[in-house]
């Protein structure tokens, strides 16, 4: 098993730019430099700006704080018990070479949505806790979507020709077939209205995992996918990554079903670093897609999302 990511007691809110090239050591990084990495995606021709994102408060000069090693590209898992969303703001703390340790141990498979001023906005009003159901939720399947999106941008595609009414001819791309939703039950099944709304006719697997009363270890009860899942690119959808032991099960039953690592992507909206860090190191060709990595995760999601708070 994945050994526990000694996380730091701030995470940066600050963001710093990466893209495709070779990454210095953070011994050797300065404020300000950008971080280089090789991810690519399946934009191969392109570098890919890579964003690695915290929102806690920082201890670093002003003039430094904007420029720190902060948000990183690419995929949350919490149980979906209540979570105190007045906390989420870490102790300030140096963490501008903790944060690129971090970066530089997982690697490219976590990547993070550009992070903006309207991401920011949802990630605010899901974590407020006076926010009404009604935001919750639009917020909530809004940042989904944006997910969904992203994560869709990962998938294989090739080049195609078509003809517009007009006769032109046209080099675009398509998506290669052969994709599949799963999401693990409950809190991911507010993500699959955000996948079928980009994907029409996609089939969508549900894993059922549970903590056992006695032990606390995730425990699987259920799980149905489509027939030939082990031929498909897997989009696993949890929104909130907070141990990341649910999705280590989750991803063990997906290989037990013919699945590889390497094709399984997953969709979340918020992670903890000790998250991350557990599944990628359990599973290293897995690919995360996240908005925000941050010590503490907004675990009452699931049941705000459903009504059962």
């Amino acid at each position: 098993m994945a050994t526990e990511l000694q996380c730091p007691d701030s995470m940066p809110c600050h963001n710093q730019q990466v893209n495709s090239a070779s990454t210095p050591s953070p011994e050797q990084l300065r404020p300000g430099d950008p971080i280089l990495d090789h991810a690519g995606g399946n934009r191969a021709s392109r570098a890919k700006v890579i964003l690695l994102t915290g929102h806690a408060h920082s201890s670093l000069p002003a003039e430094l704080d904007s420029e720190a090693c902060g948000g990183s590209s690419l995929n949350s898992e919490g149980n979906s018990g209540s979570g105190d969303s007045s906390s989420y703001d870490a102790p300030a703390g140096n963490s501008f070479l903790e944060d690129c340790e971090l970066s530089r141990q997982i690697g490219a498979q976590l990547k993070l949505l550009p992070m903006n001023d309207q991401i920011r906005e949802l990630q605010t009003i899901i974590r407020d806790k006076t926010a009404s159901r009604g935001d919750f939720m639009f917020s909530a399947d809004r940042l989904i979507r944006l997910v969904v999106e992203e994560g869709l941008n990962q998938l294989p595609y090739k080049e195609c020709m078509v003809t517009t009414p007009t006769g032109y001819k046209y080099e675009g791309v398509k998506f290669e077939k052969g994709n599949c939703g799963v999401s693990i039950m409950r809190s991911g099944e507010a993500m699959e209205q955000g996948l079928r709304d980009c994907c029409r006719s996609i089939r969508i697997g549900k894993i059922l995992i549970q903590s056992d009363e006695e032990t606390q270890r995730a425990k699987v009860y259920y799980a149905k996918f489509p027939p030939d899942i082990y031929r498909r690119k897997v989009l696993l959808m949890y929104p909130i990554l907070s141990t990341g032991n649910t999705v280590i099960e989750a991803v063990k039953v997906l290989i037990e079903h013919g699945v590889q690592p390497s094709v399984i992507i997953l969709l979340s909206l918020f992670s903890t670093p000790h998250g991350a860090k557990s599944i990628i190191q359990e599973f290293p060709e897995i690919t995360i897609l996240t908005t925000e990595v941050h010590p503490v995760a907004p675990t009452h999601f699931g049941q705000k999302y459903f009504g059962t708070d």
